[in-house]
């Protein structure tokens, strides 16, 4: 019955359809293939505002000229509320169009979620999607708003643009010390590099065996001595673990999920908790070679 009713619905979604009615019912939108429903459209429109108000923010900076505008977007930047004005409602021009951006920026997020999570319950599916974008989600909310609002500052969260972002995070490595001496960062970027890997082993070897059918893991993976289970003894043999098609998968998704987690921990602990990750290092013993640095 839910493999009649998938097939269905691939089937109707991929004709190429080009009707979009928000005005008839915004609940069922569709645009061609990609349904679209209510909380996709709440984030298109959500989006779109995010974007209007930072192009107005950019365009003010640099006179509303289209030339400037290009040539200087990698280093236009929207920051935040100074220190002194707390969480407070900023003028436009002093963080206010930051404000209403993340603002919208966050419910786009939101939104989203919602979507990608009433399409899986829709279609019958567990919805493991919206919990692995959960744990971005989580790490977004962390940096931008839960970690400003703790140190009651909106001037701790990242700018937005190219160069505003790339120097927050050197700004705020530095400000507590030293990031890179972060348990949790350390944690975050172990993750990282392990989903990495794990997601190129699992493609290489699902391509490693493709002659022998590994592609078509439905069909053949009961069988012995077919594509799936060659790809096993891969592991075992290699990896010293065994890993199927479904374990493998776990594997990614704790890993991938892991570099959000740590990482929002991470940055909710500096300030409140660590105001110094360097000193907690020396009092960790984790800084051979620089104890001359600590304090005692």
């Amino acid at each position: 019955m839910a493999t009649e009713v998938y097939r269905e619905s691939f089937e109707r979604r991929t004709k190429t359809v080009r009707y979009l009615r928000f005005l008839e019912g915004l609940a069922d939108t569709q645009v061609g293939p990609i349904y679209l429903g209510m909380w996709g459209a709440l984030a298109f429109f959500s989006y779109l505002l995010c974007v209007f108000i930072t192009a107005i923010g950019f365009g003010e900076q640099v006179g509303y000229n289209p030339i400037r505008f290009l040539r200087e977007l990698p280093v236009l930047t929207l920051y935040p509320p100074p220190p002194s004005a707390g969480l407070q409602m900023a003028p436009l021009q002093e963080g206010g169009y930051w404000q209403l951006a993340t603002l919208f920026l966050s419910l786009t997020l939101v939104f989203w979620t919602i979507r990608i999570w009433t399409r899986a319950v829709a279609n019958g599916l567990r919805p493991m999607v919206p919990i692995a974008f959960s744990a971005a989600l989580f790490l977004y909310a962390s940096i931008y708003i839960i970690h400003p609002i703790w140190v009651n500052s909106w001037n701790e969260a990242p700018p937005h643009g190219l160069r505003g972002i790339l120097l927050w995070t050197n700004h705020f490595s530095v400000k507590y010390g030293n990031f890179y001496y972060n348990p949790f960062h350390m944690v975050s970027i172990f993750a990282l590099l392990g989903s990495t890997l794990i997601l190129a082993m699992h493609g290489a070897t699902i391509l490693a065996t493709l002659s022998y059918g590994a592609h078509r893991e439905i069909d053949e993976i009961e069988k012995s001595d077919e594509g799936t289970h060659r790809a096993q003894l891969l592991w075992r043999w290699v990896m010293g673990f065994n890993a199927t098609a479904y374990t493998i998968h776990q594997w990614a998704l704790g890993f991938a999920t892991l570099v959000a987690v740590a990482g929002a921990i991470g940055v909710l602990l500096s300030g409140p908790v660590v105001p110094d990750w360097f000193q907690w290092g020396c009092r960790a013993d984790i800084v051979p070679g620089l104890q001359k640095a600590c304090v005692p």
